[in-house]
């Protein structure tokens, strides 16, 4: 609470009518504090929202190691500095200051610069650290706010405090849950809440709840170990052994974006900041911190041009991730597409892989194996065609090329990469002769062979529009979607068989399918062929080993489907981000059997928890596999325990319900005996509710309908 005048104070009472003069002031006591012993209940959100977030200085900086020139060169050096710094972002009106040397009326070789925002501060400290004004004077930058934490450094060392050791959580304990239940996370409305999927019996198992948890989304950790949150001030991760609780909080302000490298190492986070002028780019920060430690491991700063090069999509046309991470859950290396170039960088260090980029001249696109530290790279056709679009496999760190492949006469091109890494399939648009139409065709590159082999596959009608693509999950298969809508086909294709086993090969096409988006089971084997948004919901599951469809069912208006991460159950969703209407989820079986249904209005978000890779070896899950009817017995045993319960349950159920009907029954008996004497008045004085004690008798009853009179003429005389 803020200090006010006595004068003030006279003002204050006189307006609510009080004569301070009949008032002991003296005599009040107040609790002791800052909030006189009253706690806001908003105390923790705003100490969360302060995070050590004061910009009081946060726009300026100093610059050192300027010229030391007399005043009648004031002018001049003032003019250079600002011609430097305004390029950058807006200084204030006189934001510019450089102090003099009382004694020689000389500058004293450093100046102040306050901009309209940190951001654009921080950017010119960035950009201008090490500039080289000439041979001896080389700039030093920095905040004026890093002197301020420099001089709170005590000036004797004192060791720090030795914290007793506490052991942490498990954090992996929902893996060890009895039932082999996955869990799942949602937001709907203002809550976002997690449960088990209790499929055993029909139903989600509520595990956490928490309101205004989120102010955008939630991600899970490539691993499932941790839950992100995103916030006004940053983000922040949630775990632990029985609950969910907060583990590390990473500063970042008006934080938009999130990414997690694969191995759940580094967090990413990105924001994007109006510029002070309207015809500058948006200002992007983008941070990597350390997951466990929330240190800042690496920043990058700039305008929004810089890091929306090769796409758009995102914020201010930036792609996102703007940071793509190659080598598999090592987390070894990340990379971004530039004008002309890709960036890869080492997390050993931070740097630049050999501390330059990779040249590659209007570079569009690249994509990283999702096993190995190749990626592969699109470079469209230059100079009117007279050099080929290419598609090429780059190794790190030594940055060698495995295989080039030139394409021609290329109108689009889009690279998907089999999850095991060990085929590439390069989707490739081409111009016909005439360039008024385009067709399509697949160039297969099989990476762990030798050599690379590249085969060529075109359609059975190489003009049919490709609608969906998509890789078998950990398999040698892959779907295609292809022709036109409203019923496309579907082809099925290996990339060996038994009779060829170095060939791709056709293994079937199903004709006029409502679908336009494929959705393989993590386990492979299995898929729903869906007709989302548009195509009202229609779901085929479908197995391709034995090439036939399992069942064929509908949600309306379904938006998404998300698998489980081990392909035995599936969800359909239908978010209020495309549709109103009956917002809500179904649990299916990953052979079309409907589970149960969910509904929640405002649903926004539905995401099942992902499971680390599996520890067994590929041969103890072959033998598994083959054995699988002795483990399955177990399992057996208990889904019929719980198919009794079930079982007892609906006998219960029903029994409930027929004694319900009972109690009602007897009710209107007793009130029918209750209203006897009254119907005994109503008839007369007979007192018999039985209808065969009665006689009937026919009565002849006369009713007047209607009376019409008729005047008659007559004449006398007239017989």
């Amino acid at each position: 609470m803020g200090e006010i005048s006595l004068t003030e104070l006279e003002e204050r009472a006189a307006a609510a009518d009080i004569d301070l003069s009949l008032i002991d002031i003296d005599s009040i006591k107040l609790p002791p504090g800052d909030d006189f012993g009253v706690i806001s209940d908003d105390e923790d959100v705003y100490q969360e929202e302060q995070m050590d977030f004061d910009y009081g200085l946060g726009n300026t900086i100093v610059v050192d190691n300027l010229p030391v020139v007399p005043k009648e060169k004031f002018d001049k050096l003032e003019g250079v500095i600002n011609k430097i710094y305004s390029q950058i972002g807006v200084i204030k009106e006189d934001g510019l200051w450089m102090p003099v040397d009382p004694g020689t009326r000389k500058s004293l070789g450093y100046c102040f610069i306050e901009y309209n925002s940190p951001q654009e501060a921080e950017l010119a400290k960035e950009k201008t650290n090490g500039y080289k004004l000439d041979r001896a004077h080389i700039f030093a930058v920095n905040m004026i706010e890093d002197f301020n934490r420099f001089m709170k450094v005590p000036d004797e060392w004192a060791p720090p405090e030795i914290r007793p050791y506490v052991p942490g959580e498990n954090l992996q304990h929902w893996l060890t849950d009895e039932k082999a239940r996955d869990q799942f996370v949602i937001r709907a409305g203002s809550d976002t809440e997690v449960f088990w999927n209790d499929a055993r019996h029909l139903k989600p198992d509520p595990v956490y709840k928490r309101a205004y948890w989120t102010e955008s989304y939630v991600q899970w950790s490539p691993l499932g170990t941790y839950l992100a949150t995103v916030h006004r001030q940053g983000a922040a991760v949630w775990g632990g052994e029985s609950t969910f609780n907060r583990l590390m909080r990473y500063a970042h302000p008006q934080v938009k974006f999130i990414d997690f490298s694969p191995g759940e190492k580094y967090l990413v986070t990105y924001s994007s900041h109006e510029p002070s002028n309207p015809r500058d780019a948006n200002r992007v920060v983008i941070n990597i911190f350390d997951v466990r430690t929330g240190k800042v491991m690496r920043d990058f700063k700039g305008s929004a041009d810089e890091f929306s090069i090769g796409g758009a999509g995102g914020v201010a046309g930036v792609s996102w991730p703007v940071f793509r991470w190659g080598g598999g859950k090592d987390d070894k290396y990340f990379a971004k597409i530039g004008k002309n170039m890709i960036s890869v960088y080492e997390t050993e260090s931070f740097s630049l892989v050999d501390k330059k980029s990779l040249k590659a001249e209007n570079v569009m696109d690249f994509i990283w194996s999702p096993t190995d530290p190749i990626f592969a790279l699109f470079v469209p056709e230059l100079g009117g065609g007279n050099q080929p679009a290419r598609v090429s496999l780059i190794q790190i760190p030594g940055k060698e090329e495995l295989r080039q492949k030139n394409l021609f006469s290329v109108s689009d091109c889009k690279m998907y990469w089999q999850s095991n890494g060990d085929y590439l399939a390069v989707k490739v648009d081409r111009y016909t002769k005439t360039k008024k139409s385009t067709y399509t065709g697949f160039e297969l590159f099989r990476i762990k062979e030798r050599d690379i082999p590249i085969e060529v596959l075109e359609l059975d009608n190489k003009n049919d529009k490709i609608i969906a693509f998509a890789w078998e999950p950990k398999g040698h298969r892959f779907a295609v979607v292809h022709g036109d809508s409203p019923r496309p086909d579907v082809s099925f294709y290996s990339m060996r068989t038994a009779h060829n086993t170095g060939r791709v090969s056709k293994l079937t096409t199903l004709k006029g399918k409502q679908a336009n988006a494929l959705f393989w089971s993590p386990s492979g084997r299995y898929l729903i062929l869906a007709g989302l948004k548009g195509f009202n919901g229609q779901l085929e599951f479908y197995n391709v080993d034995e090439l036939e469809t399992m069942a064929t069912a509908e949600h309306f208006m379904a938006t998404d489907i998300e698998w489980d991460p081990t392909g035995r159950y599936v969800a359909t969703l239908v978010t209020s981000v495309h549709n109103d209407m009956e917002n809500g989820f179904n649990i299916w079986s990953f052979n079309g059997k409907l589970l149960y249904r969910t509904l929640k209005d405002h649903f926004f978000q539905f995401l099942w928890r992902p499971r680390p890779s599996s520890l067994l070896s590929p041969e103890k899950e072959e033998e598994i596999a083959k054995n699988l009817k002795k483990y399955s017995k177990k399992y057996e045993a208990e889904d019929q325990d719980v198919s009794l319960q079930l079982s007892e349950q609906d006998r219960e159920k029903r029994r409930m319900m027929k004694d319900e009907w009972y109690k009602w029954v007897n009710e209107w008996k007793l009130l029918h005996e209750e209203e006897r004497l009254q119907r005994q008045v109503l008839r007369d004085g007979e007192a018999s509710d039985e209808e065969e004690e009665y006689e009937a008798k026919e009565v002849e009853v006369e009713e007047l309908l209607d009376v019409s009179e008729e005047i008659l003429s007559f004449e006398y005389g007239q017989e």
